[in-house]
């Protein structure tokens, strides 16, 4: 298999370009002092982000409702108790992926 020095031109556009709007407002705000209540505000936007992923991803498939029988429902009351126990976000992300993949293979 070979690539193409065009398609490693567009690889590498497409690394510049999305690199940039990632980063740069990273590296400025960084340099800057941000008042307390922006800091406090920045803390929760990881946490409100993950809400709204696995709320859209449990509760709707494509465009209709989910079953409350599908196993991304079931999954969602184990993940959310060790979410609540643990208040980890990378430890109930992983139990989530694992109770999901469990509750799929046993449906």
């Amino acid at each position: 298999m070979s690539v193409s020095l065009e398609f490693l031109w567009m690889l590498a556009g497409a690394a510049i370009v999305t690199l940039i709007p990632r980063t740069l407002p990273l590296v400025l705000i960084s340099r800057m002092k941000l008042p307390g209540y922006v800091m406090k505000f920045l803390k929760h936007v990881p946490l409100a982000v993950m809400a709204a992923l696995v709320a859209q991803s449990v509760l709707t498939s494509g465009e209709s409702w989910r079953s409350p029988a599908d196993p991304e429902w079931l999954a969602f009351f184990p993940t959310l108790a060790v979410a609540l126990l643990t208040r980890s976000l990378l430890l109930t992300v992983v139990a989530g992926v694992c109770f999901a993949a469990l509750l799929g293979w046993l449906l």
